[in-house]
């Protein structure tokens, strides 16, 4: 497509002044992460389980989820409904198999959450609270300290882990690369650990598994309701190590994040979509609830359909944001049921209580990511992905509104069913021929301006070839060895993945829009892999049919940057 610069085989590192040994490496501390450390630790207390996280246990996306976790527990509901209302919002790129697991083993799984210590809100006569957000067609939704759900999950999670000395956690490590024995299998990892953790700078944990449960991509962007920490490392990681990514392409923009200003980056403040579940509706500047007549559902259709919705608003008016009206939820109700959306908005100087929101699509989540099966299983032997950073087919074009805590919590139980059975003998980690290479961290705002122009919410072909060029050719200087520029490192290799991806789709489906393309194409409801070629370079190709077996070889060509 155009001349290239091959992305790192692996980031330029000092080599390890330390080792140490585990059987199995847990990577995040977030819902995924830590469910998946103390199913493990069940299945097997012989294990050594050894938890890394970039930051501290409780800083990762989990504790950002104010919406809820999403299962069937209501009267009337049933998985069915559950799996109807996934697949509808997933645009027809779902993997049915892996929607009917999480569907079915959710319910169980949240009722082992509960008992593990998660306080979700009940009424008055102890029922369970639950409520609706856009795409479900039952109130489905249990939440906790009105719209501190994931805070609560955060919280019961890190508890039972400290209540299991056995698990080894280490704050403040940085995954930098996967070390492989001579037959390609995950032997260890290099990590960064600062010097409030155990260790202090790089190191190699030698073991017989890994698990990634690192979260999104968010970084990739210049506006994100994700944290800083989401910076890409664990797929990465995984596709510098073999692995494959599938679907990318599929980021979903959150229709309802508080516009702070034209030139506001970083993490921005999500106005959860329980809000709506709740009465609120969207306004443009004439008072205009133009969300009525778009989709059956109005103000909570699925969120491409609303995120679209506000985009082509603000386009037409040539305005850089739309309104949120809650007013009529009344203090009392806004105090009790939404505490911490209302402090954050009084904070930016909006009260809801009286005031219109300022809203406007940012990036929120990312349906694509290293390619699994059933089991969490990716493509390179004794590496599994859970959370996030996974694909597990289950989000397909667009994920349903909270679904992503549950897909967290059951895939990471779905791993420590068979990862202590898979467990590899020992192995040394082999010599390391790949090429060094390194971006510097202060590319990283302009990378991320690129990214949002003509790889977000609206793209098009001219757009996306003009990312891919600028990525390709982008000069990574000789930048100073350490974490700002590793992170950019990452978020250069996924944003290549990304725009690669994003320019092969050639419909719209879902959370991915093609202005050139505007139409869905069910000739092309297949995936899109993307892995790193011989030579270095991100190649990318159609799976017309979906599958769960992500060494699945794609059955045409496609396209290199």
């Amino acid at each position: 497509m155009t001349d290239h610069r091959p992305v790192p085989g692996r980031l330029r590192a000092p080599a390890p002044g330390w080792t140490t040994r585990a059987d199995v490496v847990v990577v995040g501390s977030g819902i995924a992460g830590l469910t998946a450390a103390l199913r493990i630790h069940a299945a097997d207390p012989s294990l050594h389980l050894l938890v890394v996280t970039k930051d501290v246990l409780a800083a990762g996306s989990t504790q950002w989820a104010q919406g809820g976790i999403a299962a069937a527990l209501g009267p009337g509901d049933t998985p069915e409904q559950h799996e109807r209302d996934t697949l509808v919002a997933g645009a027809g790129a779902c993997d049915v198999e892996a929607v009917r697991i999480l569907v079915t083993e959710g319910p169980e799984a949240v009722r082992e959450l509960i008992a593990l210590g998660t306080q979700f809100d009940h009424h008055p006569d102890g029922e369970l609270s639950l409520t609706r957000e856009g795409g479900h067609h039952r109130d489905r939704i249990a939440h906790a300290g009105g719209d501190a759900t994931g805070a609560e999950i955060q919280r019961a999670l890190i508890a039972a882990v400290e209540r299991a000395p056995e698990i080894e956690v280490v704050q403040h490590a940085l995954a930098v690369d996967l070390l492989r024995s001579a037959d390609g299998a995950v032997a260890g990892l290099t990590l960064h650990v600062l010097g409030e953790g155990q260790h202090d700078g790089v190191g190699a944990v030698h073991c017989r598994a890994v698990v990634l449960a690192s979260g999104g991509l968010g970084q990739v962007f210049s506006q994100s309701t994700n944290p800083s920490v989401s910076t890409g490392d664990g797929m990465a990681v995984a596709l510098r190590a073999g692995a494959r990514l599938r679907d990318l392409e599929f980021v979903q923009f959150h229709p309802t994040v508080m516009w702070l200003g034209a030139d506001s980056q970083g993490q921005q403040p999500l106005i959860s979509e329980a809000v709506r579940g709740e009465g609120a509706f969207l306004v443009d500047f004439e008072g205009d609830r133009f969300m009525q007549g778009e989709h059956e559902l109005a103000d909570l259709a699925p969120r491409d359909v609303v995120a679209k919705a506000i985009t082509r608003r603000m386009i037409a008016t040539g305005q850089p944001h739309m309104w949120l009206d809650a007013r009529h939820l009344g203090a009392e109700f806004w105090e009790r049921r939404f505490p911490t959306i209302l402090r954050v908005c009084r904070e930016h100087g909006v009260d809801p209580v009286t005031e219109l929101i300022p809203v406007a699509p940012a990036q929120h989540y990312a349906s694509g990511g290293v390619a699994t099966d059933l089991w969490g299983r990716t493509s390179v032997p004794g590496l599994y992905a859970t959370g996030e950073v996974a694909c597990s087919g289950v989000h397909g074009a667009n994920r349903l509104a909270s679904n992503s805590l549950l897909e967290g919590l059951v895939f990471s139980r779905r791993i420590a069913d068979v990862l202590p059975g898979e467990l590899r003998p020992w192995a040394e980690p082999a010599a390391d021929s790949r090429p060094e290479g390194l971006v510097d961290g202060e590319r990283r705002r302009a990378m991320q301006d690129v990214m949002t122009t003509r790889v977000g919410v609206l793209r098009h072909a001219d757009g996306l070839a003009e990312a891919i060029e600028w990525l390709a050719t982008l000069d990574p200087g000789d930048p100073a060895v350490g974490p700002p520029a590793w992170e950019t490192s990452n978020l250069h290799t996924i944003s290549t993945a990304l725009a690669v991806a994003a320019a092969i789709r050639t419909e719209t489906r879902g959370s991915h829009w093609r202005e050139d393309f505007p139409d869905r194409d069910d000739s092309k409801a297949g995936h899109i892999d993307a892995w790193v070629d011989i030579d270095g370079s991100i190649r990318a190709e159609w799976t017309f049919a979906p599958s769960t077996d992500p060494s699945t070889d794609p059955s045409t060509a496609g396209v290199r940057a």
